[in-house]
């Protein structure tokens, strides 16, 4: 948003108002609307107020240090509203009563704005809109499906199910790559230790020698250099990049674009196969269960949408709404992403023609599942090849760079 100072004649004073707007034309027009008599002799643009400034920063620093809400109490408090509901309790009452019991004072805040919300008049998905961020779109279409359907909670059952699936792949990845990481950091702690301490005691022996140095010993005494005198810019710039990275890919679309289109590329081996399975089982289970609870095959796939993180995968995918409008069915839509394979659209098929989407959709979602679950079970198994030849490596370095000059030496004196 930009700011102009707009200088007016009104009433026979001259006066400057400060207007936000997206550009000039704007700007007259709020003028024109504020002041119908006034005459506009300036408009200039100028920079946002301090104020403005300020408020900008702090709510900036409030979203970087945000503490995201715990998915188990999410979970646990969209259960109790499940139960609560199905028992007959009205729903701003179990709101209320959730928020008073809770010890996630996050989530007791927002319930009881939407409680508050609800008692004015407004529906629970109107008062759950404003927490879009916290609750993520699922969560706003089955507050939706469950109004249209006047049991909110069967719906709010099935979003439980549906946050505990994704919870449960997001916690069984982090399991399964937590022992690679501990084993490369220890690698990597280990073999600075040996660069900085031991190499620099053999360099004075190295320095004595008269005759030019094999190549694994003039790496080790490179690197050792560099870790030396530049060790601290190093570990700086590197924390620095990583912070880089993770900003302008939450705060910029094209760098997030160029980063996501990288992730799922085949030479990124493992990941881009991981990234991908587990993007298309959360969507094919979250349009599932939409079509399943009766909502439109349309607003279900831009629901579902919201559960792909990947802008390269989701930029294909917004791409099968558009062909259904076109008027081409659901596996011709798909065929064309290209992201579905043959078997894949054969049941989708089968699915469309005998009226059971949703069964062959739960399908889909379990052959997903299956080769998500297989990858994460076996991924210590095609990671511990490379994680051998990284520490092979390392170790063959250490080994030739400090002990072939000992070697030459060695055949010197003898001769």
């Amino acid at each position: 948003m930009n700011y102009f100072n707009i200088s007016i004649l009104h009433k026979g004073k001259k006066q400057i108002e400060l207007v936000e707007a997206d550009n000039k034309h704007v700007a007259k027009a709020k003028i024109r609307s504020k002041f119908p008599h006034a005459i506009i002799t300036k408009i200039e643009p100028t920079s946002a107020p301090v104020g403005v400034v300020f408020e900008d920063l702090i709510s900036w620093f409030r979203k970087i240090f945000k503490k995201k809400i715990n998915i188990d109490d999410k979970i646990s408090t969209i259960r109790q509203i499940s139960v609560m509901t199905d028992a007959g309790i009205p729903i701003h009452d179990a709101l209320n009563d959730i928020a008073s019991n809770t010890q996630n004072d996050q989530l007791a805040e927002i319930y009881r704005n939407i409680s508050n919300d609800i008692d004015a008049g407004r529906s629970l998905s109107d008062a759950m809109e404003k927490y879009r961020e916290e609750f993520g779109y699922v969560a706003l279409a089955m507050a939706k499906l469950g109004e249209r359907t006047g049991s909110i909670s069967a719906s709010f059952e099935k979003l439980a199910n549906i946050l505990e699936n994704v919870r449960d792949n997001a916690t069984k990845f982090k399991k399964a790559v937590r022992y690679p990481l501990i084993t490369l950091t220890a690698m990597a702690i280990a073999f600075t230790i040996l660069i900085v301490v031991v190499v620099p005691k053999f360099k004075e022996i190295f320095e004595q020698f008269k005759t030019e140095l094999p190549l694994p010993t003039r790496i080790l005494l490179g690197i050792e250099n560099v870790m030396s005198n530049y060790g601290l810019y190093i570990i700086i710039a590197f924390i620095a990049s990583i912070y880089a990275v993770i900003y302008f890919y939450k705060n910029n679309s094209e760098f997030k674009m160029f980063m996501d289109k990288l992730l799922i590329n085949k030479r990124f081996y493992l990941i881009n196969k991981v990234i991908f399975l587990s993007t298309m089982h959360k969507y094919t289970l979250v349009f599932g269960e939409l079509i399943r609870s009766g909502i439109p095959v349309l607003e279900a796939l831009q629901t579902a949408l919201g559960m792909v993180d990947n802008d390269a995968i989701k930029q294909k995918l917004e791409s099968v709404n558009i062909n259904i409008k076109r008027g081409l069915s659901l596996s011709e839509s798909f065929e064309q992403t290209e992201l579905f394979e043959n078997m894949l659209l054969q049941m989708l098929r089968a699915g469309e023609t005998s009226g059971q989407l949703d069964k062959m959709l739960g399908k889909i979602t379990q052959y997903y599942d299956m080769k998500f679950q297989d990858i994460i079970d076996n991924l210590s198994t095609y990671i511990e090849p490379i994680m051998m030849v990284f520490i092979a490596g390392l170790v063959l370095l250490m080994a030739l760079g400090i002990f072939m000059p000992m070697w030459d030496l060695g055949k010197a004196a003898k001769a």
